[in-house]
């Protein structure tokens, strides 16, 4: 299958490049992980992003020609930031893209009822801006805009532009507050309908990290359906991060979360805390969607080695019927996801020197 899953980076989601460093590959953080992020206030990033067209009909966002994906890249900023999106609509259809949690005017809307939209092969900039939380004349407080956000298409196939979605163009969006923990790695998961970034078990994305690294989660519904996302052996504090703020932070600590079409929520985990390495499932906890929409998160030692056992559970994953009805939605075949032990293990996550260029 070419549907071109979203490479994973080693360390952190791809922020986007500074104003003097317009339009270029997107540059990470030089934040050690782990530790917290500073961000300078009010700076306007620039990203260029292209939709394109994939194999079985299908369309994605990627940051440079032919790197287009399914999520589409994960995209990051700083409370009090602005992005600036060019997007390059590579096909031969109207798109465009629609941002959530962020402020933007109807230019920037992505919608055909603001006229807001690319034609094919029409290249558009699309203002997204952030704010910091404020105190109102009344003595309440406006909220900020950070939490774990995403884009979408808003004007592909209808006039309502309700296709676009159905067919692959979507990705994630951070919004950060300066003193937020940064992670080792990032993952977006995407339940659509009955596919987990597009794809259906066994296919669906394996997710790695080493013991002891802390991982993100990005988890963003859409489609029709109802959705929970479940980790097993991982838990997470309801909060904004998934963290808790100290001794008095009495936030529930949970391992279920609804996942509506829509919605979106993130948080940090670290792999294989108290429980080890091993081969971790992650499913639908909607019971009649679990053999299809379920995947594994795969903890590695923390030498990169693969632990005992997990790739004889990996290879019983591979065995199970996870309902034979139901095929990937393009119809492609797809590759196996078996690990070789001896090949390619995750680097470890050692921050890069600063304006290091993000790797795919």
């Amino acid at each position: 299958m070419d549907n071109r899953a979203p490479s994973r980076l080693t360390r952190r989601s791809m922020l986007a490049g500074a104003a003097a460093v317009a339009a270029v590959a997107p540059v990470v953080v030089a934040s050690t992980a782990g530790s917290t992020a500073t961000a300078a206030a009010g700076r306007t990033r620039r990203v260029t992003i292209y939709a394109e067209a994939l194999p079985g009909g299908m369309f994605g966002y990627g940051l440079a020609p032919g790197q287009a994906t399914i999520p589409g890249p994960l995209l990051e900023i700083y409370e009090g930031d602005t992005l600036e999106i060019e997007l390059v609509n590579s096909t031969s259809e109207r798109l465009s893209i629609h941002p959530h949690g962020v402020n933007y005017d109807t230019n920037s809307d992505g919608s055909p009822l603001n006229n807001s939209f690319n034609q094919p092969g029409e290249t558009r900039t699309y203002v997204w801006r952030t704010q910091t939380q404020y105190r109102t004349g009344s003595g309440f407080y406006m909220p900020g805009s950070a939490g774990y956000w995403h884009y979408h298409d808003h004007a592909l196939g209808t006039d309502h532009g309700t296709v676009g979605i159905a067919k692959g163009l979507y990705g994630g969006l951070i919004v950060r507050k300066a003193g937020d923990l940064l992670p080792d790695r990032q993952h977006t998961i995407v339940f659509n309908e009955m596919t987990i970034n597009n794809k259906v078990a066994p296919d669906t994305p394996m997710l790695e990290a080493r013991h002891g690294e802390r991982v993100e989660f990005v988890c963003i519904g859409h489609g029709n359906l109802p959705h929970t996302f479940h980790l097993h052996a991982h838990r997470w504090a309801d909060t904004r991060t998934g963290m808790l703020r100290g001794d008095n932070d009495h936030s529930p600590v949970i391992d279920n979360k609804n996942l509506d079409p829509g919605s979106s929520f993130g948080f940090q985990v670290l792999a294989g805390e108290a429980v080890g390495p091993g081969a971790w499932m992650y499913h639908c906890h909607v019971q009649s969607h679990s053999d299809p929409m379920s995947g594994i998160f795969l903890v590695r030692n923390a030498d990169g080695s693969m632990p005992a056992g997990a790739q004889e559970s990996i290879d019983r994953f591979h065995g199970h019927n996870h309902g034979a009805t139901l095929v990937n939605p393009t119809g492609d075949p797809t590759e196996s996801t078996s690990v070789d032990p001896s090949v390619q293990p995750p680097a470890p996550a050692t921050p890069p020197a600063p304006g290091a260029h993000s790797g795919h």
